[in-house]
Parts: C-alpha cells; sequence; structure tokens
C-alpha cells in the first residue's frame, strides 16, 4: 500500500458579510485540502491550515514534502510523520510552515488506515460514540454592538449550544460591554469563554480579568502571542479565570514548554497546525499525564471538523469540540457531507461511515480556486 499520489489544493471564497476580530476584519477564507492515494487506489484527505500563505503552504506539500513520501508505506503513518520531521523542522527546514503542511498528509493517511480497516477513525484509534460537548465559535460572534451581538447569540442557545466562544480585543470598555450584554440576557446557565486573538497587552488583562472573573468566564484564549511566555506568567497573577493558547503552537515539543510553564491550563492543538492525528493524540497523552484537557481549535473545513471529532472521542481528557458557526463557510457546508450534528444535549459526536467519514466533492474543490491576497483587512 505505498503512497502514489499527493495533492494539496490551495482554496479560496470572497465573504459577503466579513467578521470583526482582534486580528482585523475577515473579507476572505482560505484553506488547503490534501488527498494522498495509495497505489491500489484508496483516497484519504485531510486539511493543512493555511498560514495566512495557502499558496506557499500548498507548494510546500506538492513539492518538497511531497517527494520525502511517495512511494513510502501508506500504513506506516509513524514513521511517514518522522521523516517528514527530521528532513525538514529539525534541522535547516521551514518549521510552523512544514507543521501545517504535514498535518494534512498525516490526517490523510490516518483516513486512509480506517478506510482500509473498515471502521470509523475514532474506533481505530481506541475510541468509542460517546457524547462530545461542543461550544459555538469558528469565525464568528465578533465585534459589533451588544444588543446585535446578543440577537446572533441567541438562535444558538435555540439550538441547543450550551457554551459560547465571545471576540475580544477590540478595546476593554467595548469588550467587558459585550461580554456583560450576554451574561445579562442569556443568564448564568450559559457558559461563556471569551477570545483575544493576541490582540491585548497586561494592561487589558489586568482591567479585564476581574471583570471577567465576577461573569465567571470559563477561558481567556491567547490574550498575547504564543511565545510570550513571560506576559502568560503575569496574567496567571491578576486573576482566577483559565488561560487558554495552542492553536498557534506546533507539535509537541512546543506543547511540552507550555505545560512545564505552567500559565496556561487550556490547551487547544489544531490537528490542521500541529502535526496531524499523529501529534495531536501525543499532545492529548502528554496533556493527561498532567491532568490537563484538550480543547482542540477548530479550522476552516469539515476535514479538521471530522478529524478532531474522532481525535476528542478517543482520548480520556477531552473538552469541548469548537463548533464553526460562521454564516458563511462552505467548506463546511459544501465540500463535503455533514462531519456533525448538534444533539439536544448540546453535544456532537464522530461520523461513523469508514475514515473520517465525510464525502469529498471534488467539483467544489476545482471551483474555488486560490485567491491570492490578506485574509484580513
Amino acid at each position: 500500500m505505498k503512497i502514489a499520489q499527493v495533492v494539496a489544493y490551495p482554496l479560496s471564497f470572497r465573504l459577503a458579510q466579513g467578521v470583526s476580530l482582534g486580528l482585523g476584519r475577515t473579507i476572505k477564507r482560505d484553506t488547503v485540502v490534501v488527498k494522498v492515494v495509495t497505489e491500489d487506489g484508496v483516497v484519504g484527505w485531510g486539511e493543512s491550515h493555511h498560514g495566512r500563505a495557502p499558496g506557499a503552504v500548498a507548494h510546500l506539500i506538492n513539492t518538497t514534502l511531497r517527494e520525502l513520501v511517495l512511494g513510502m508505506d501508506s500504513r506506516e503513518i509513524i514513521k511517514v510523520w518522522s521523516r517528514i520531521y527530521r528532513m525538514q523542522i529539525s534541522s535547516h527546514g521551514l518549521g510552523t510552515a512544514t507543521a501545517m503542511a504535514m498535518s494534512g498528509i498525516d490526517t490523510a493517511l490516518w483516513d486512509i488506515k480506517a478506510k482500509m480497516a473498515n471502521v470509523p477513525l475514532y474506533q481505530l484509534l481506541g475510541g468509542s460514540s460517546s457524547n462530545i460537548e461542543a461550544y459555538a465559535g469558528g469565525v464568528s460572534l465578533g465585534f459589533k454592538p451588544p444588543e446585535e451581538l446578543v440577537d446572533e447569540v441567541r438562535p444558538l442557545i435555540e439550538m441547543g449550544y450550551r457554551a459560547i466562544k465571545l471576540r475580544v480585543g477590540d478595546n476593554v470598555a467595548d469588550d467587558l460591554r459585550r461580554v456583560q450584554a450576554v451574561r445579562k440576557a442569556i443568564g448564568d446557565n450559559l457558559t461563556i469563554l471569551v477570545d483575544a486573538n493576541t490582540a491585548y497587552t497586561p494592561a487589558d488583562v489586568r482591567k479585564v480579568m476581574p471583570v471577567f472573573e465576577a461573569l465567571n468566564v470559563g477561558w481567556l484564549e491567547e490574550p498575547f502571542a504564543p511565545a510570550d511566555a513571560y506576559n502568560y506568567a503575569l496574567a496567571k497573577s491578576l486573576g482566577r479565570v483559565p488561560l487558554a493558547a495552542g492553536e498557534n503552537h506546533y507539535t509537541r515539543y512546543d506543547f511540552t514548554k507550555m505545560i512545564e510553564e505552567r500559565s496556561i491550563t487550556i490547551l487547544q492543538p489544531d490537528v490542521s497546525k500541529t502535526g496531524g492525528v499523529t501529534e495531536i493524540m501525543r499532545i492529548a497523552a502528554m496533556a493527561s499525564g498532567w491532568k490537563i484537557p484538550i480543547n482542540p481549535h477548530t479550522c476552516t473545513t469539515s476535514l479538521n471538523m471530522a478529524a478532531t471529532i474522532h481525535v476528542l472521542a478517543s482520548i480520556d481528557n477531552a473538552g469541548y469540540f469548537e463548533a464553526d458557526v460562521a454564516i458563511e463557510n462552505p467548506f463546511r457546508t459544501e465540500m463535503t457531507s455533514p462531519a456533525y450534528e448538534l444533539n439536544a444535549e448540546g453535544c456532537v459526536t464522530p461520523p461513523q461511515k469508514p475514515g473520517l467519514g465525510v464525502e469529498v466533492d471534488e467539483k467544489f474543490i476545482a471551483s474555488h480556486a486560490l485567491i491570492d491576497g490578506s485574509c484580513f483587512v
């Protein structure tokens, strides 16, 4: 079962209505979809995060990484992962770009392996089809007047979500007004999480922490850039709201440092960034030894979302699944069959078909070519 073909597709679509958040206002969405085919014709799919340079990530896959893995046994996933790491990350290579690129290849290989075994991926990983609590997130619930934000939250509660993630990192006064408005309108039964998208300063955190604590906010996500260990340690001393991060950390080696520093206690690895299914399972096992839950960040397409649910169903320290509730996301709603449905308990369960359990529409892929340029303004 040798790897016969590796193809990465950089994809984009324009947004009719963008979302404002700490990074800017979204104007388009990008992704990189990876297809791996074995010599026997078994097809696997994965997603690599675009890294705000989807053409570059796809080119890395279609040239260097493809050359490294063609002809290898598709069943020897750890060996494939290790070869890419050795040749491209551990010395003289493109570190984070390779971690994102290899994530799609790795996930596609797990899709193939589970299809060959004719089981859903979570079964191959030793998991079970249990309920996984979901929160309403993705690129949504951004900066808008408090009353409009409340109007956006209410239908999500009616759908069954019992937890949501609000965007902060605009300015402290407006951030607090938005969170206060949602808490007042919806009540104490809703879990509110907040994400600053690295836009806060330590002074900002000093101001928001006591208010977030009083509002019973579940976590403050990425107040700072991932390398700001000193500021994270400082922020931890400013209040009892847990700090969350991990979507911009790569491989278990980054997460080892994060755990040892003990400031960030909500870990959020992304299967499309940190090294694929192989690596997120390693991170989860390592975190389990510290009694730390895994609350993965999810990416643009339902390939990532399906893979994330399979992983959460296969670990003993599973936290939330981040459900994408963006109004505009054909990568979730049209590119594949549905990756999940929210049940009455506000939970999701893993897809039951072999592999990742979603069917890919290759005509859709062909019709969503890369749009160059930034996805934020």
